[in-house]
C-alpha cells in the first residue's frame, strides 16, 4: 500500500512540476502571438518528455543516491520526502511565497539525511554552489547578450520587418529548448526518491516521470502559460530568445553534471539582466533582491524541517521535533510579513521591476 501511495504522490508531484514550471518555457512565444496556446502546450509537453527521457538520468541518480546513501531511502521515507516537498509548496502557496521545486526536494532529502546522519556534505556543497552561481551567471550572460544586441549592427537588423519571421521561429526554438532542459532537470524532483527507495529503476523513473511532467504541462499548464505570456509580452522577441536560451543552456549544463538547479531563479535573473541594460540600476529594486533571497533560503529550509519532523514523528516516534516545526511556521509568517512590507515600500514606483519579479515567480 505504501508503494502505491508513494508512486501516486510522486507522479502527481510530477504533474504539478510540469504545470507550474515546464509550461512557462513557452510563455514568451505564446505571449508574443507567435504560436497558439494549444500548439505551445503540445510543443512543451513533447520537449519536456524527451528532455527527461534522454537526459534526466544523471539528476535522478543524484536525487536517489547522490545527496544521501541509497540505503537511507525506504518506501516510507521516500513517501515522506516527496510529501514534505509537496506540503512545502502547498504552504508556500497559502502564504504567497514562490518556491523552487528543485530546492524544495533537495531540502526534503537533506532532512531525511540529517535524521540518520548520512548526508554527503561534499555533494551538497557542490549543489549549493550551483544555486549561488547560476543566477549570477544568468544575470551576466543576459547583460552581455543584450549589450551586444543593443550596440551592434544586429540591433538595426532586428528592428527591421525582415527579422520578424526569423525571430519568431527562433523564439519558439528557444522555448522548446528551455522545456527540454526543464525535463532533464525537473523530472528527478518527483521520481528521484522513488528510484532511491528501489520502487522504480532509473529508466522507469525518467520514463514515467517524464510522461507525467509532460501530462501536467499539457493538461494543467495553460494558466501558467497565460500568466507568463501576458506579463512578459513587453519583451522584444530577441530578448525572449536571450532569456530562454540563457536559462536552457545553464540548466542543460547543470543536468549533465547531475545538479538540480532552480530554473525559476535563473530565468528571473536573466530578465533582471535585460532590465539592467535598458534601465540601469533602478531595476535592482529592494523587493526584487529580498524576494530572490527569500525563495533561495525558504525553499530548502522549509521542506528540510518538514521532512526531518515527519520522519522523527512517524518513523522514529520522537515528539520533540514538533517544536522545530512550530518555529519554522512562525518564521514563514515572518517572511510573509517582511515581503508585504518591502512590497508596500516599493509600491507603485516599482514599475517594470514588479513585472520582472512576477514573470519569474510564476514559473
Amino acid at each position: 500500500m505504501l508503494v502505491i501511495i508513494a508512486v501516486i504522490v510522486g507522479l502527481f508531484f510530477a504533474m504539478n512540476i510540469g504545470a507550474s514550471g515546464a509550461a512557462a518555457s513557452m510563455g514568451i512565444a505564446y505571449g508574443a502571438g507567435v504560436v497558439k496556446r494549444n500548439v505551445a502546450l503540445v510543443l512543451c509537453g513533447i520537449a519536456v518528455f524527451f528532455g527527461a527521457w534522454l537526459g534526466g538520468g544523471e539528476v535522478v541518480k543524484t536525487m536517489g543516491s547522490g545527496i544521501v546513501p541509497q540505503s537511507t531511502f525506504t518506501v516510507a521515507i521516500a513517501l515522506i520526502v516527496i510529501a514534505s516537498a509537496a506540503l512545502s509548496l502547498f504552504l508556500a502557496n497559502v502564504f504567497g511565497i514562490p518556491l523552487s521545486t528543485s530546492e524544495v526536494i533537495v531540502g526534503a532529502v537533506v532532512g531525511a539525511g540529517i535524521v540518520y546522519q548520512s548526508v554527503f556534505v561534499g555533494k551538497l556543497a557542490w549543489i549549493v554552489s550551483f544555486w549561488l552561481l547560476t543566477p549570477v551567471i544568468a544575470f551576466l550572460l543576459a547583460i552581455g547578450a543584450t549589450w551586444v544586441l543593443k550596440n551592434s549592427l544586429i540591433d538595426r537588423w532586428v528592428k527591421s520587418s525582415r527579422a520578424v519571421p526569423i525571430l519568431s521561429v527562433l523564439v519558439v526554438v528557444m522555448g522548446v529548448f528551455e522545456a527540454f532542459s526543464a525535463g532533464m532537470n525537473n523530472v528527478a524532483n518527483a521520481v528521484g526518491p522513488l528510484v532511491g527507495a528501489g520502487i522504480m529503476s532509473t529508466g522507469q523513473g525518467i520514463l514515467w516521470g517524464g510522461l507525467f511532467v509532460a501530462l501536467g504541462a499539457l493538461l494543467l499548464g495553460h494558466r501558467v502559460m497565460e500568466t507568463n505570456g501576458k506579463k512578459i509580452t513587453k519583451l522584444r522577441l530577441e530578448e525572449g530568445c536571450v532569456i530562454s536560451g540563457t536559462g536552457a543552456g545553464i540548466v542543460t549544463v547543470a543536468s549533465v553534471f547531475g545538479i538540480p538547479v532552480p530554473l525559476t531563479q535563473i530565468t528571473t535573473s536573466s530578465i533582471i539582466g535585460i532590465g539592467f541594460v535598458k534601465q540601469g540600476r533602478s531595476v535592482l529594486k529592494k523587493d526584487i533582491v529580498v524576494q530572490l533571497l527569500v525563495v533561495w533560503v525558504v525553499s530548502p529550509v522549509l521542506s528540510m524541517v518538514l521532512s526531518y519532523t515527519l520522519i522523527q514523528l512517524l518513523i522514529e516516534q520522537n515528539v520533540y521535533p514538533v517544536i522545530a516545526m512550530i518555529g519554522v511556521l512562525v518564521s514563514v509568517f515572518g517572511v510573509k510579513f517582511l515581503m508585504q512590507r518591502t512590497g508596500a515600500a516599493g509600491g507603485a514606483g516599482a514599475g517594470s521591476g514588479a513585472t520582472v519579479v512576477s514573470a519569474g515567480s510564476e514559473e
